[in-house]
């Protein structure tokens, strides 16, 4: 049965379906008629209140759990809510410092990801999410330093700046002149390029037998280009951060739950297609319980957002999963700031 709009709901059932939800979005509790009925904005008798509550019970809007006289909002009641009800709350002065000053802290992109995911799971109280940008940095340089003992260091410097080093196990000693060949030879073929599209010209052209290179150092490429091929592959799709915050003291009386969203989560393939799904939205967007797959049997709700490079490009998504019960109103301008300032950070 569909939920009708709210327009079709009289002003007194609008006001007690609010107070219900925002009730139990604050306490993750049912909320009674007793409890209704102390509120002074109220101007009903508990009688009146609980035909109102029986009433959104049918309609779909609120359910009556069995251990409880109270009420709770249904998916489609939590849905009808957020999309016309909810009073967005801007992020306050201490949680905007928080997470500037997480996002601004120096080092690579990947520790910026990870502090995003952090900061996000710290103030929501919930798991904090952000997908792996997709998009490949253009690279400019490429050098190999010799370290000695058969290894070498390989280090690639993007047009942004971004340094990232690998070691490559030579399992021999290898001339000076030969790394020398070999960096020059990647260098000249990078400029411009994604690494992904400088090794596959690189290697068409090794096989087509139109490189200068000697064979030492067409092998010294091969190894470098397998080196970094192998190492994009490994990168995690998605990085989670705070599974530990689900299991709060309300949870306990819920644990398969609990358990079945830590599930899903180890599942992080399917989170990231979730997660994508959000990738073409204008603003942030909000999976609630049964409405999404993957999470239906743990209940369990999304708000994500994409996030954005310096040319307006989406390259990744962020957000935050947890129960039902989430604080929308609170959460949702906190990870669409966080998207905004990650991709500030994003060449």
């Amino acid at each position: 049965m569909s939920s009708p709009p709210i327009s079709e709901l009289s002003d007194r059932a609008r006001d007690i379906f609010r107070l219900v939800v925002e009730g139990y979005l604050e306490s993750g509790q049912p909320v009674g008629s007793k409890t209704l009925a102390s509120d002074a904005s109220v101007n009903l008798s508990p009688a009146s209140i609980r035909s109102v509550l029986a009433d959104l019970e049918q309609i779909g809007l609120l359910a009556a759990p069995h251990t409880s006289a109270g009420r709770m909002p249904t998916d489609s009641g939590l849905r009808m809510f957020v999309d016309g009800m909810m009073r967005v709350a801007a992020p306050t002065a201490e949680e905007r410092a928080a997470i500037e000053k997480r996002l601004a802290e120096p080092g690579p992109i990947e520790q910026a990801l990870e502090q995003a995911s952090t900061v996000l799971s710290d103030l929501s109280g919930a798991a904090g999410m952000v997908m792996v940008p997709t998009r490949e940095a253009r690279l400019a340089q490429f050098s190999l330093v010799n370290l000695g003992q058969g290894r070498a260091l390989a280090v690639l410097v993007s047009e942004d700046g971004g340094v990232e080093n690998r070691v490559v196990e030579l399992g021999e000693a290898i001339a000076p002149s030969v790394l020398e060949q070999a960096s020059n030879y990647i260098t000249a073929r990078l400029a411009g390029r994604t690494l992904a599209d400088a090794a596959s010209a690189m290697r068409a052209e090794i096989k087509a037998g139109k490189s200068q290179l000697d064979v030492a150092s067409r092998d010294l490429v091969e190894r470098g280009l397998a080196v970094w091929s192998e190492d994009a592959a490994q990168r995690p799709v998605l990085i989670i951060r705070g599974q530990a915050k689900l299991l709060d003291e309300s949870a306990m009386g819920d644990i398969e739950r609990i358990r079945s969203l830590l599930d899903d989560l180890e599942n992080k393939q399917s989170v990231a297609e979730l997660l994508d799904s959000a990738r073409d939205a204008d603003a942030t967007r909000i999976f609630i319980g049964s409405e999404n797959r993957l999470f239906a049997l743990s209940g369990s709700s999304v708000i994500a957002s994409p996030y954005r490079d310096r040319e307006g490009q989406v390259v990744g998504v962020l957000g935050v999963i947890g129960p039902t019960r989430l604080n929308y109103a609170r959460v949702v301008p906190m990870v669409d700031l966080t998207a905004r300032s990650l991709g500030k950070l994003i060449g």
